[in-house]
Protein backbone atom coordinates (compact mmCIF):
# COMPACT_ATOMS: atom_id res chain seq x y z
CA UNK A 1 0.00 0.00 0.00
CA UNK A 2 3.05 2.36 0.14
CA UNK A 3 4.35 4.93 3.12
CA UNK A 4 6.32 3.94 6.08
CA UNK A 5 8.52 1.05 4.23
CA UNK A 6 11.26 1.49 6.58
CA UNK A 7 9.79 3.70 9.39
CA UNK A 8 9.39 2.27 12.97
CA UNK A 9 5.50 2.24 13.42
CA UNK A 10 2.89 4.15 15.45
CA UNK A 11 -0.08 2.22 14.40
CA UNK A 12 -0.44 -0.81 12.51
CA UNK A 13 -4.11 -2.25 12.04
CA UNK A 14 -4.49 -5.87 10.61
CA UNK A 15 -7.81 -7.07 9.02
CA UNK A 16 -9.13 -4.51 10.80
CA UNK A 17 -13.46 -4.26 10.25
CA UNK A 18 -15.67 -2.87 12.27
CA UNK A 19 -19.89 -2.56 12.20
CA UNK A 20 -22.21 -0.54 13.80
CA UNK A 21 -25.34 -2.70 13.86
CA UNK A 22 -25.27 -4.44 10.96
CA UNK A 23 -23.83 -1.90 8.56
CA UNK A 24 -20.01 -2.82 8.27
CA UNK A 25 -18.36 0.71 7.97
CA UNK A 26 -14.61 -0.37 7.60
CA UNK A 27 -13.39 -3.31 5.55
CA UNK A 28 -9.68 -5.08 6.24
CA UNK A 29 -7.71 -2.25 7.03
CA UNK A 30 -4.49 -2.85 6.51
CA UNK A 31 -2.45 0.03 7.58
CA UNK A 32 0.61 1.20 8.60
CA UNK A 33 1.27 4.78 10.21
CA UNK A 34 4.77 6.08 10.79
CA UNK A 35 6.15 7.39 13.68
CA UNK A 36 7.45 10.77 14.09
CA UNK A 37 5.50 12.14 11.19
CA UNK A 38 2.32 13.66 9.91
CA UNK A 39 -0.09 11.44 8.16
CA UNK A 40 -3.18 12.90 6.48
CA UNK A 41 -6.07 10.31 6.17
CA UNK A 42 -8.43 11.91 2.98
CA UNK A 43 -11.91 10.74 1.42
CA UNK A 44 -15.90 11.69 1.14
CA UNK A 45 -18.20 11.86 3.70
CA UNK A 46 -18.34 8.77 5.18
CA UNK A 47 -15.99 6.72 3.99
CA UNK A 48 -14.81 5.49 7.22
CA UNK A 49 -12.21 8.06 8.45
CA UNK A 50 -13.34 9.15 11.78
CA UNK A 51 -14.25 5.26 12.45
CA UNK A 52 -10.57 4.68 11.92
CA UNK A 53 -9.81 7.23 13.76
CA UNK A 54 -12.21 6.18 16.86
CA UNK A 55 -11.19 2.73 16.67
CA UNK A 56 -7.19 3.58 17.62
CA UNK A 57 -8.61 5.29 20.86
CA UNK A 58 -11.35 2.66 21.53
CA UNK A 59 -13.79 4.99 21.79
CA UNK A 60 -16.21 3.71 19.33
CA UNK A 61 -16.46 0.70 21.79
CA UNK A 62 -18.76 2.75 24.14
CA UNK A 63 -22.02 2.34 21.75
CA UNK A 64 -23.10 -1.07 22.19
CA UNK A 65 -23.56 -2.29 18.97
CA UNK A 66 -20.20 -1.29 17.96
CA UNK A 67 -18.39 -5.00 16.96
CA UNK A 68 -14.45 -5.13 15.98
CA UNK A 69 -12.39 -7.66 14.74
CA UNK A 70 -8.71 -7.52 13.72
CA UNK A 71 -5.82 -5.88 15.47
CA UNK A 72 -5.15 -2.43 16.25
CA UNK A 73 -1.13 -1.58 17.49
CA UNK A 74 -0.27 0.88 18.81
CA UNK A 75 3.55 1.28 19.56
CA UNK A 76 3.83 -2.45 19.81
CA UNK A 77 0.68 -3.07 21.68
CA UNK A 78 -1.89 -4.64 20.34
CA UNK A 79 -4.83 -2.26 21.98
CA UNK A 80 -7.83 -4.80 21.58
CA UNK A 81 -6.18 -7.13 23.26
CA UNK A 82 -7.80 -8.52 26.67
CA UNK A 83 -6.81 -7.06 29.41
CA UNK A 84 -5.29 -3.75 27.93
CA UNK A 85 -6.63 -1.00 30.52
CA UNK A 86 -8.72 1.24 28.64
CA UNK A 87 -7.07 4.09 30.75
CA UNK A 88 -3.72 3.20 29.35
CA UNK A 89 -5.01 3.62 25.50
CA UNK A 90 -6.23 7.00 26.33
CA UNK A 91 -2.87 7.63 27.94
CA UNK A 92 -0.78 6.52 24.98
CA UNK A 93 -3.49 7.95 22.18
CA UNK A 94 -4.33 11.89 22.60
CA UNK A 95 -7.49 12.41 20.27
CA UNK A 96 -8.34 16.08 18.93
CA UNK A 97 -11.84 16.75 17.77
CA UNK A 98 -13.43 19.02 15.25
CA UNK A 99 -14.50 21.67 17.25
CA UNK A 100 -12.78 22.42 20.23
CA UNK A 101 -14.00 21.32 23.29
CA UNK A 102 -12.15 23.19 26.29
CA UNK A 103 -13.60 22.48 29.93
CA UNK A 104 -15.40 25.27 31.26
CA UNK A 105 -12.47 25.94 33.87
CA UNK A 106 -9.13 28.03 34.23
CA UNK A 107 -6.29 27.61 31.21
CA UNK A 108 -4.45 25.90 33.43
CA UNK A 109 -7.14 23.96 35.51
CA UNK A 110 -7.22 22.53 31.69
CA UNK A 111 -3.90 21.75 30.69
CA UNK A 112 -3.36 20.08 34.34
CA UNK A 113 -6.52 17.50 33.68
CA UNK A 114 -5.16 14.83 32.35
CA UNK A 115 -2.31 14.73 34.29
CA UNK A 116 -4.84 15.12 37.23
CA UNK A 117 -6.59 12.23 35.83
CA UNK A 118 -3.57 9.54 35.11
CA UNK A 119 -1.05 10.47 37.52
CA UNK A 120 -1.26 9.45 41.49
CA UNK A 121 1.53 11.26 42.64
CA UNK A 122 1.40 14.36 44.30
CA UNK A 123 3.26 17.18 42.41
CA UNK A 124 4.45 20.75 43.98
CA UNK A 125 3.10 23.53 42.94
CA UNK A 126 6.55 24.24 41.42
CA UNK A 127 6.43 21.23 39.29
CA UNK A 128 2.86 22.06 37.88
CA UNK A 129 3.82 25.49 36.78
CA UNK A 130 6.22 23.55 34.69
CA UNK A 131 4.16 21.27 33.32
CA UNK A 132 1.49 24.03 32.74
CA UNK A 133 4.13 26.18 30.94
CA UNK A 134 5.90 23.41 29.21
CA UNK A 135 2.27 21.97 27.80
CA UNK A 136 1.74 26.20 26.43
CA UNK A 137 5.06 26.31 24.60
CA UNK A 138 4.88 23.41 22.65
CA UNK A 139 1.46 25.09 21.27
CA UNK A 140 2.95 28.28 20.67
CA UNK A 141 -0.08 29.59 23.32
CA UNK A 142 2.69 30.53 26.00
CA UNK A 143 3.12 33.70 26.05
CA UNK A 144 -0.53 35.18 25.10
CA UNK A 145 -1.91 33.27 28.39
CA UNK A 146 1.12 33.56 30.42
CA UNK A 147 -0.77 36.50 32.94
CA UNK A 148 -4.21 35.31 32.25
CA UNK A 149 -4.00 31.01 33.57
CA UNK A 150 -6.84 32.03 35.99
CA UNK A 151 -9.28 32.75 33.06
CA UNK A 152 -11.69 30.68 31.84
CA UNK A 153 -10.71 28.44 28.74
CA UNK A 154 -13.77 29.76 27.09
CA UNK A 155 -12.37 33.25 26.63
CA UNK A 156 -10.21 32.12 24.45
CA UNK A 157 -10.34 32.49 20.84
CA UNK A 158 -11.33 29.03 18.78
CA UNK A 159 -8.06 28.89 17.45
CA UNK A 160 -6.79 28.88 20.96
CA UNK A 161 -9.17 26.94 22.20
CA UNK A 162 -8.50 24.60 19.72
CA UNK A 163 -4.41 24.65 20.94
CA UNK A 164 -4.97 24.68 24.54
CA UNK A 165 -7.30 21.17 23.92
CA UNK A 166 -4.15 19.65 22.01
CA UNK A 167 -2.11 21.18 25.22
CA UNK A 168 -4.01 19.07 27.52
CA UNK A 169 -3.09 15.77 25.67
CA UNK A 170 0.35 16.44 25.90
CA UNK A 171 1.73 16.74 30.06
CA UNK A 172 0.85 12.76 29.86
CA UNK A 173 3.01 12.45 26.96
CA UNK A 174 1.13 10.55 24.57
CA UNK A 175 3.05 8.68 21.82
CA UNK A 176 0.34 9.37 19.30
CA UNK A 177 -2.13 12.18 18.50
CA UNK A 178 -5.67 11.89 16.79
CA UNK A 179 -6.64 14.67 14.82
CA UNK A 180 -10.50 14.95 13.46
CA UNK A 181 -10.39 17.24 11.52
CA UNK A 182 -9.05 20.39 14.00
CA UNK A 183 -9.40 22.68 11.60
CA UNK A 184 -13.09 22.57 10.77
CA UNK A 185 -14.89 25.09 13.19
CA UNK A 186 -11.61 27.81 12.28
CA UNK A 187 -11.40 30.60 9.86
CA UNK A 188 -8.49 30.95 7.95
CA UNK A 189 -6.38 32.46 10.03
CA UNK A 190 -7.08 30.24 12.94
CA UNK A 191 -6.69 27.25 10.37
CA UNK A 192 -3.03 28.60 9.75
CA UNK A 193 -1.90 29.01 13.16
CA UNK A 194 -2.81 25.81 14.20
CA UNK A 195 -1.75 23.85 10.90
CA UNK A 196 1.64 25.73 12.07
CA UNK A 197 1.06 24.06 15.38
CA UNK A 198 0.82 20.82 14.18
CA UNK A 199 4.26 21.19 12.15
CA UNK A 200 5.47 22.15 15.19
CA UNK A 201 4.61 18.68 16.56
CA UNK A 202 5.90 16.57 13.97
CA UNK A 203 8.82 14.37 15.36
CA UNK A 204 7.87 14.33 19.14
CA UNK A 205 4.53 13.10 18.69
CA UNK A 206 3.08 10.61 15.50
CA UNK A 207 -0.01 12.42 14.13
CA UNK A 208 -2.80 11.27 12.17
CA UNK A 209 -5.13 13.82 11.09
CA UNK A 210 -8.45 13.29 9.38
CA UNK A 211 -9.62 16.53 6.95
CA UNK A 212 -11.64 17.50 4.12
CA UNK A 213 -9.51 19.95 3.18
CA UNK A 214 -7.64 18.23 0.19
CA UNK A 215 -5.61 21.69 0.49
CA UNK A 216 -4.26 21.33 4.40
CA UNK A 217 -3.59 17.23 3.37
CA UNK A 218 -1.04 18.64 1.24
CA UNK A 219 0.07 21.54 2.62
CA UNK A 220 0.22 19.52 6.18
CA UNK A 221 1.52 15.49 6.01
CA UNK A 222 4.29 13.79 4.83
CA UNK A 223 2.19 10.73 3.92
CA UNK A 224 -1.72 10.70 2.73
CA UNK A 225 -4.10 7.85 3.23
CA UNK A 226 -7.00 7.58 0.75
CA UNK A 227 -10.55 5.71 2.08
CA UNK A 228 -13.41 5.08 0.40
CA UNK A 229 -16.85 3.08 0.92
CA UNK A 230 -14.49 1.93 4.50
CA UNK A 231 -11.77 0.86 2.31
CA UNK A 232 -7.99 2.10 2.38
CA UNK A 233 -7.57 2.70 -1.61
CA UNK A 234 -4.13 4.41 -1.09
CA UNK A 235 -1.31 5.38 1.48
CA UNK A 236 1.67 6.64 0.07
CA UNK A 237 4.13 9.76 0.24
CA UNK A 238 1.63 13.54 0.04
CA UNK A 239 3.43 14.55 -2.43
CA UNK A 240 3.51 11.54 -4.87
CA UNK A 241 -0.14 11.21 -4.10
CA UNK A 242 -1.25 14.71 -5.19
CA UNK A 243 1.13 14.43 -8.20
CA UNK A 244 1.07 10.82 -9.58
CA UNK A 245 -1.99 8.88 -7.80
CA UNK A 246 -1.59 5.18 -8.54
CA UNK A 247 -5.34 4.57 -8.02
CA UNK A 248 -8.21 5.84 -10.29
CA UNK A 249 -10.71 6.23 -7.56
CA UNK A 250 -7.79 8.49 -6.27
CA UNK A 251 -7.44 10.72 -8.91
CA UNK A 252 -11.21 10.80 -9.81
CA UNK A 253 -11.19 12.58 -5.75
CA UNK A 254 -8.26 14.74 -6.66
CA UNK A 255 -9.80 16.60 -9.66
CA UNK A 256 -13.07 16.71 -7.63
CA UNK A 257 -14.99 14.14 -9.30
CA UNK A 258 -16.81 12.94 -6.40
CA UNK A 259 -16.88 13.47 -2.77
Amino acid sequence: MGGTSTRALAIATQKLNLWYGTFQALFDIDLNIGQGIITSMIGPSGCGKSTFLRSVNRINERLGYVRITGSVDVMGEDIYQQGVELVQVRKQVGMVFQRPNPLPISIRDNVLFSHRLHTSDKCSKARLDEIVEDALQQVLLWDVVKDKLQHKATSLSLEQQQKLCIARLLPVKPAVLLMDEPCSALDPKGTEAVEELIWELRGKYSILIVTHNMAQARRASDECVFMLMGKVIEHTDTGDMFVTPRNQETADYIEGRYG
